[in-house]
């Protein structure tokens, strides 16, 4: 028997597909005797366990039977089209295109396979905002509890709402840090602050349905929203936060998305009377408001505001948290503390997305925060931010000063610096300019839904000791120069 194997993977699978590929495509009959094992291995110069495992995979998959004593033959299998060799990829000018769902459309066309904020990894000088601060003694705490939670761990299922202990102690530390009086029934743990997104959209929204944005926002709630088919209306922001005056009063919206205590990325910090502005408009208008405080731990000039959340009488703040600025992006956790009337919904879509998030993580981040090292960290790695981006400023105001105005925030893990003095088009030169000798820069227009009156950058600075941070300004203020 002659057989042409593709050259694609283990021999014994070479042969198995040759032989398939005959079977199907009628070049071996049905009923028909394949060759004894020594014969097509002397024949195909293969040893005689390569040719074993191929015969055995195909009687496993129902192509071949053995009878006793007499050999191996073709299973009767009915009329089949052979499949294509895979070693000929079929060409992709005709490709059909897979058919998608409405929603399924909407997000191939908003992925376009950049993961946003990751331009730059890899230069020297890479000012990707959000990036948490490097802390070994971290590191080296999360290592053990890690283990610790390893061998001790149940090999059950998770509890889809999330474990008990961990829901116990972000209760707690909500209470003492951001005002926030919950139960651990209220709390549901998520895998980071975009799958609360997501679970969000699709419990409380309908294709046409209005959500408002702050404009400028993060731009992957958006696109979320976007995916779910929703009417999205921005919201003008000021230095008090969200402008309520510019909130619809015709129609009805379904949801509101702000970050009241650190706004992104303007850095501006909602008032006191915008936020009660702003709970009267949700109630009176039936809305649902999310409430992201994704850096809000993070303040310069005094203790973390108390959340929108504390102030919520009317049940209509859904509040979201992260882990992944305050420890790592990686781990992949928050939570969501819900109103009553959410509850079961959430948990449920939570149960059928994934079935929990992983408990071993959960448990060592319970303990972390049960010993004190989480909240030690947080008090480390504020210091540490403090005296960064003090750094950042200065070298900003020395290298650049007469380029840039810098927008006016005492919190969070970046500054806005707006170019004064150069246009769309030139910024996105600066961009470019600065790659090629080491420094990344990010542009703050993406994040707005109509493009700003002047260009502006996202500078972060958790991810670089003070040195680097005065090597960056240095190279920025040579590039604004230079355009």
């Amino acid at each position: 028997m002659y057989l042409e194997l593709d050259g694609q993977g283990p021999r014994y699978a070479q042969l198995t597909r040759g032989l398939k590929q005959a079977i199907l495509g009628g070049r071996i009959n049905a009923h028909s005797r394949l060759p004894a094992t020594r014969v097509l291995a002397r024949d195909l110069d293969l040893s005689r366990n390569t040719v074993l495992a191929a015969y055995e995979q195909l009687a496993a998959e129902g192509f071949i039977e053995g009878r006793v004593g007499s050999g191996c033959y073709v299973a009767a299998i009915g009329a089949m089209q052979a499949p294509q060799p895979v070693a000929k990829a079929p060409a992709r000018s005709g490709a059909a295109r897979a058919p998608l769902s409405r929603r399924g459309e909407r997000i191939r066309e908003l992925w376009d396979r950049r993961i946003p904020g990751r331009e730059h990894i890899g230069l020297r000088y890479n000012l990707q905002y959000g990036m948490p601060m490097t802390n070994p003694q971290l590191a080296s705490a999360w290592r053990r509890e890690l283990a610790h939670a390893a061998a001790h761990a149940q090999t059950d299922y998770p509890d889809p709402q999330g474990l008990l202990a961990l829901r116990r102690q972000i209760c707690d530390y909500l209470a003492r840090r951001r005002g926030i009086l919950a139960a651990p029934e209220d709390v549901l743990i998520v895998s980071g602050a975009q799958q609360a997104f997501t679970l969000a959209a699709e419990l409380l929204l309908d294709e046409g349905d209005r959500v408002v944005l702050e404009d400028p926002h993060y731009q992957g709630e958006r696109q979320i929203m976007q995916a779910s088919g929703a009417e999205i209306v921005g919201c003008r922001v000021d230095e008090n936060g969200i402008v309520t005056t510019d909130l619809p009063t015709q129609g009805r919206t379904k949801l509101a998305l702000v970050t009241p205590s650190h706004q992104f990325p303007s850095g501006a910090v909602m008032s006191l009377a915008r936020r009660m502005e702003l709970l009267a408009w949700a109630a009176s208008s039936g809305c649902w408001i999310i409430e992201d405080d994704y850096d809000g731990e993070f303040r310069y000039d005094a203790r973390p505001l108390a959340a929108l959340k504390s102030l919520d009488r009317d049940g209509r703040v859904l509040y979201f948290g992260t882990f992944s600025k305050v420890l790592f992006p990686s781990l992949r956790l928050g939570y969501i503390v819900l109103p009553p009337g959410l509850r079961d919904a959430f948990i449920g879509a939570k149960w059928l997305t994934d079935r929990g998030c992983p408990a071993i993580e959960q448990a060592a981040l319970a303990k972390l925060m049960a010993d004190g090292a989480f909240e030690r960290h947080l008090r480390a790695a504020a210091k540490s931010l403090k005296a960064r981006r003090a750094t950042l400023l200065a070298a900003l105001r020395k290298h650049a000063g007469g380029e840039v105005e810098v927008g006016d925030s005492s919190a969070g893990m970046h500054v806005v610096a707006w170019l004064t003095r150069l246009k769309l088009a030139q910024a996105r030169q600066l961009v470019a300019r600065a790659k090629e000798r080491g420094l990344g820069l990010y542009p703050i227009s993406p994040y707005f839904l109509k493009a700003p009156a002047r260009p502006g950058l996202l500078l972060g600075f958790a991810d670089l000791p003070a040195a680097d941070l005065q090597a960056a300004m240095r190279i920025l203020g040579e590039c604004l120069r230079e355009i």
